[in-house]
Formats: C-alpha cells, structure tokens, sequence
C-alpha cells in the first residue's frame, strides 16, 4: 500500500471512531491515541528522521495535513457533544418561577466580633493604630516586663495556665492579658506610641462573668509629655462615643495594678431599669475599666528611660462591653455556639460599624 493509502486508511478508521464516540472521555481517548505523544500520527512523524530529504518534505507535508484534519474533526465533534449534554441539562433542570424565594440568610456577626469593630473604629479615629502579639507568651513579656512580681497571686496555677517546663526550667503561659504588646511594642524602638492591643487572654476563671477564655483591649500611649488628663479626655471620648451618649459620667478610684503607677479605676454613671444598666443615666455608678500612668519600671523595660519619657495605659474587657451596651446577662453564653442566642444578639453582616453611620446601627 502506498504512504498516500496508508494515511488515507488511517484518517478514516480515526473519523469513524471520533463520530463513534459517545461523551468527551471516549472523544479524549480518540485524541491520545491519534495525536497524544504515542499516538500512531505521532509515531509517523518521529519517523521522518530516516527518510532522504525529499520523501521527508512530502511525508512531512501530508502528515501535518492529516494532523490538522483529524484536530478539527476531534474540536467539531467535542463541541456537539457538549452542546448535547447542554440541551439535556436544560430538559431536566427547569425552574418553576411560582415557587416562593429563597429565605433570608441566617448568618450573623457574633456580637464580640462586632464590639471589637466598634472598639477599633473609634480608637483609629481618635489616633491609635492596632497592634498584635502572640497568645503563648514568655514569663518575662506576661509578667516580669510588666513590673508582677514573683510572688504576685497572678503567677499562681490556679489563676494562670501554664505550660510544661521546658529543659532550662523555663515554662512559657496563655497570656493573661494583652499587656505584653506593650512591651513588644516599646521594644521596637520608636516613639510616639498611641496603640491599642485587643486580643484573647486566658485565665483559669468560670461563672457569670468570667470565662477561661475572653477578649480584652489595651491601650497604650508614650512620648515626652502625654499626662493624667490625656488619659481622661480619651476615656471620656470613647466611652460617650461607645455608648452614643453625650451624658457619660466619669469617676477615678485609686487603686493598684503593679504596671501603672498611680493606677486608677473608673466608673461610669448608670441607672438600672427593668433589669439593664442604662449607661449615662441615674446616680449609680458601673465599673468599666482599669488605667493609670506607666509605671517607670514597665519603661525601663521597654527600652525607655522613664526620666524622659511617660505615658498611660488601660484596659477594657470587650466582652464586659458587649454585655453592657447590650444586655446580655451572661458572659458564658458567648461560647456556647446557641444559634437561638446568636441570631438573638448577633449582627448582620452588612452592618459595618462607623462612626458617621452609628456604631450599632
């Protein structure tokens, strides 16, 4: 047989077997028989190195034709196919357009999530960037940077959670508190500091209002003049902007925090009715927080010389927030993954918080 018969035979035994095939993997099998790397057109063509010159011109030539021929074929018959299956689909998946929509979405924003947006929004509008840090945390960033002595009831086991000890005796710690960003922050170098640090914290603690696990934020502000009414401007700022209340008391209780120095309490007016606190009314007062001035000790820590720089610190539960400003009565169902609840106190997704458009709106 002539090599003009012998491809003529071959491009009908393959255009038979491409109008044959049934689906696109019986039409894939076709295309690597014919033009995959073994594929018998394949094979010809890695043979055109033995012939002379003038035969390899004319087989190439004709193989290449045949090539091309048996590719359009394969792309017709493939685009038949699924222009079949399409019209199969279409027969079967009908859409009856009575049929009621689709109800609305269940999904909600936890209202953590939401009050840590709320937090962030008004602190980056009034200066402070976010800062981050790592949960497991080393003795010296949780505790001795901070000025906790070793016998400080902190360091206990029962209050703190506690790694196994390592080979130099060290045992790393869930942070307590996110007060460690401080010091990483202040390692860095760089001042002014005016950060914000919230976070999860852990402690061994349970019951209505505690939880092992919670959120906390801690702010932190470091320069060569920052002072005592800074820190209650922007307390008082947050808290009016917080609770959407232009009313917002304040008072400042000595107190003891082994990081601050002198170390304050501050309560906001509130009034309870029908069983809520009601934030900015009424004569009672509402512990929301702790703060002061940083203690030099915690500076020095830092990289700092406390003679020439000074600052103040705080911290306010999330969590404790959230239940405040929106009267949820119990901080251990914010972990218990209830949809009821959720679906309850949750947001939507949609409902970004700014300050322009309303924080809880």
């Amino acid at each position: 047989m002539s090599d003009a018969g012998e491809l003529q035979k071959l491009e009908e035994t393959f255009r038979a077997a491409i109008e044959a095939a049934s689906d696109e993997a019986a039409l894939e099998e076709v295309r690597v028989r014919a033009l995959g790397k073994k594929g018998e057109i394949s094979q010809l063509m890695k043979g055109l190195g033995k012939l002379d010159p003038e035969q390899r011109k004319a087989r190439g030539a004709a193989l290449n034709q045949l090539k091309g021929r048996i590719s359009a074929l394969l792309n017709t018959r493939r685009q038949a196919l699924r222009d079949a299956a399409l019209e199969e689909r279409l027969k079967s998946e009908t859409i009856d357009v009575t049929l009621p929509v689709r109800p609305q979405a269940q999904g909600a924003v936890h209202p953590v999530s939401h009050v840590w947006e709320e937090v962030v929004e008004i602190f980056a509008d009034l200066g402070f960037s976010v800062a981050e840090g790592p949960h497991i945390e080393t003795d010296w960033y949780n505790f001795e940077a901070l000025n906790i002595p070793p016998e400080h009831p902190a360091r206990q086991e029962h209050d703190t959670f506690y790694f196994h000890k390592k080979d130099d005796g060290t045992r790393r710690v869930l942070r307590t508190h996110t007060s460690p960003v401080q010091i990483r922050t202040m390692e860095k170098g760089e001042l002014p500091i005016r950060i914000i640090a919230p976070g999860r914290t852990f402690r061994c603690d349970s019951d209505q209002t505690h939880t092992p696990m919670f959120h906390q934020v801690e702010a932190l502000v470091l320069d060569d003049h920052t002072h005592m009414g800074h820190l209650k401007w922007t307390l008082e700022e947050f808290c009016k902007a917080f609770f959407e209340t232009d009313n917002v008391k304040m008072r400042f209780r000595a107190s003891h925090f082994p990081f601050t120095e002198p170390s304050m309490e501050v309560d906001i007016n509130c009034a309870w009715q029908g069983g809520q606190v009601k934030v900015g009314e009424g004569d009672d007062w509402l512990e929301i927080l702790g703060s002061g001035m940083v203690h030099p000790n915690v500076i020095r820590a830092g990289g700092f010389d406390p003679d020439k720089v000074q600052g103040y610190a705080f911290g306010i539960g999330i969590d404790r927030l959230a239940m405040l400003k929106y009267g949820i009565p119990d901080l251990r169902a914010f972990f218990e993954s209830d949809l009821r609840w959720l679906r309850h106190y949750g947001f939507r997704a949609l409902d970004v918080p700014t300050l322009a458009g309303g924080l809880s709106a």
